[in-house]
This record gives C-alpha cells, sequence and structure tokens, in this order.
C-alpha cells in the first residue's frame, strides 16, 4: 500500500502530442501543396506562404499581448494557415489571406483560449468570413497552367451540374489529377487522399470518418440525379476530399467518440448534399462543417455511452 499512488485522470499516457500529430498533417498536406503549385503557379506558393507565416505570427503576437506561454511551437497555427491558403483561389488578394488568417487564429482560436477550446474549426470558420464578405473574388475561378484555353472561361465542375451545363465538366481523371478550376488544396483529388491515407496508417484519424462522409455525399447524389458519374463529379469537385481527411476528422471540433464522430460525418454529408442541391450555393462543404461543429455538443452527449450502474440523471 506504500506504493499505491493517488492521482486524478487520465491515467493512460502516450509519446503522441499535440506537435506529433501536426507534424503528421502537415506532412500529409504536403502532396496537395505541391500539386497545387503544379498546376497553379507560383501565385500558389505565394497564398501558402502568406497564410502560413501570417496565422503563424498572429498566433505569437496573441501570445506575447497577452503574456500567454508561446504555442506557435505546436504547429497548429501552421495547419490553420496551410487549410485556409487551400480553400482560396490562386489568385486571391494578400489582404484576404492576412484578414482570414487573423479572425482564423485570433478570434475563433485564441479567444475561445487557444487549442483545444475553440468551437469551431478555425480554417473552415474562416473560408466562410471571406466567402461571405469578398464573395466576388474568394469565390474566383482560376484556370490551371494544363487546362484547354477554350475551357479557361468556364464554370467549375458543380457550377456546371447546378445550372444543367454538363456538357462543359472537365473529365474524371482530370477530376482527379486537379486540371480543372477551384481552390488551391480542393482540386487534386489524388494528392489529398494520399495524404489522407498517411494519416489513416499513422493513426492520426479512423477510416470510418472520411469513408462515411464521401459515401454519404456519393450515395445522396446518386439518389438525387440519379447519375453515377455526376454522383462522382460530386465527390471529386468542390471541397468534400479535403474535408474528408483534414476538417471533420479534427479533434477539438468534433465529437470524442467514434459513434459521435460518424454520426458528425453522417449529418455534415446530409447538410453538404442539401446546399449543393437545393440552396443557392454550388458548394456547401464549409457551410456544413461549421453547422455541425456547433452541433458537435449535442452530438457527443447524444452519442456518449451510459456508465455502468448509472441511473437516471442527477
Amino acid at each position: 500500500m506504500e506504493k499505491l499512488i493517488v492521482s486524478s485522470s487520465p491515467h493512460i499516457r502516450t509519446k503522441v502530442t499535440t506537435k506529433v500529430i501536426m507534424r503528421d498533417v502537415l506532412i500529409a498536406l504536403t502532396p496537395a501543396a505541391v500539386a497545387s503549385v503544379v498546376l497553379f503557379g507560383l501565385s500558389a506558393l505565394l497564398v501558402i506562404a502568406v497564410c502560413v507565416a501570417s496565422s503563424v505570427l498572429f498566433e505569437f503576437l496573441f501570445n506575447l499581448l497577452v503574456k500567454k506561454e508561446q504555442t506557435v511551437s505546436d504547429l497548429s497555427a501552421a495547419v490553420t494557415g496551410l487549410l485556409l491558403a487551400f480553400s482560396l483561389p490562386a489568385n486571391a488578394e494578400i489582404y484576404h489571406c492576412i484578414v482570414g488568417s487573423f479572425f482564423a487564429i485570433v478570434i475563433v482560436k485564441c479567444l475561445f483560449g487557444g487549442i483545444g477550446c475553440n468551437f469551431a474549426n478555425p480554417a473552415v470558420a474562416s473560408r466562410v468570413l471571406l466567402l461571405i464578405a469578398f464573395s466576388s473574388s474568394v469565390g474566383d475561378k482560376v484556370a490551371t497552367n494544363f487546362m484547354d484555353p477554350e475551357l479557361v472561361g468556364g464554370a467549375t465542375p458543380l457550377e456546371a451540374i447546378k445550372s444543367g451545363a454538363t456538357d462543359s465538366l472537365p473529365s474524371l481523371i482530370d477530376m482527379l489529377v486537379g486540371n480543372r478550376m477551384g481552390a488551391l488544396g480542393e482540386t487534386c483529388a489524388i494528392a489529398l487522399i494520399v495524404g489522407g491515407v498517411y494519416l489513416i496508417l499513422r493513426r492520426v484519424i479512423k477510416w470510418q470518418i472520411p469513408v462515411i462522409y464521401i459515401g454519404t455525399v456519393f450515395v445522396l447524389s446518386f439518389i438525387i440525379k440519379m447519375d453515377f458519374n455526376l454522383a462522382l463529379y460530386e465527390v471529386l469537385g468542390g471541397g468534400v476530399v479535403i474535408a474528408a481527411f483534414f476538417m471533420i476528422t479534427d479533434y477539438v471540433t468534433t465529437p470524442t467518440n467514434t459513434l459521435g464522430k460518424m454520426v458528425f460525418a453522417l449529418g455534415a454529408a446530409l447538410i453538404t448534399v442539401l446546399i449543393r442541391f437545393f440552396g443557392s450555393y454550388p458548394e456547401g462543404v464549409s457551410f456544413a462543417i461549421l453547422i455541425m461543429n456547433i452541433l458537435s455538443p449535442y452530438v457527443e452527449r447524444l452519442c456518449s455511452r451510459k456508465p455502468f450502474g448509472k441511473v437516471g440523471k442527477k
């Protein structure tokens, strides 16, 4: 009994720290970052650099101002900046990148207590803000370096599907490799899938979550359109793939239990499809995730396991 140690939870410890997890996420996002530079040129690299640098700088300055221990070394600010850059077009204005980074880091993350305390995914919330405030430029269409000149003035795949102009859709191969119009990080599906598989193998995320999200978007799109190919375009177009692996798997803004995470993914997929097919926007991923972030505590409560021996509520 002399060796009995009494302490509060958690009692299970691991070498996996926030920095290790964020490092793995950055590694997983690297293929998509390289693909965006190849597809859109140096302007994509500039957007990425500004978003990442300003996100890290704003977190550093906030911690310095409030005399809080510096947290930039955990790499979470860099991940937020990179995800924000991926949601912007290659021709995004520099001040859009800076405003978006400020809102994501200071308003959504730091003012709520920093990592682990924010109620919404900072990059997603910032994307929604920029889309509403600067819709004409943030939602702009930018052609890749390899697109057919005749298609440069066309619509994005989701806009084409929504308007019924399906004849102008790029091939499915182009959708996979990213040779289409869209934001930096949502075009090259193959690069995103490679990064997602890396996270699954590293056990950073559970495979069920992206599978449920992507699968539900595909099935619902097929039911609505009754077209297998168009359902594939709905999955490969927009931000479905990047959201499946890098956003709805966020540890902080999603339920902690596996069942809750599955319900979260299912709900996000349902809202995504509803906005795409019945809303005014051709894309609904960011709005869907933000709504589910708000509902996450309720999903957590409904899906939590009842402790053995518990009777009723106190």
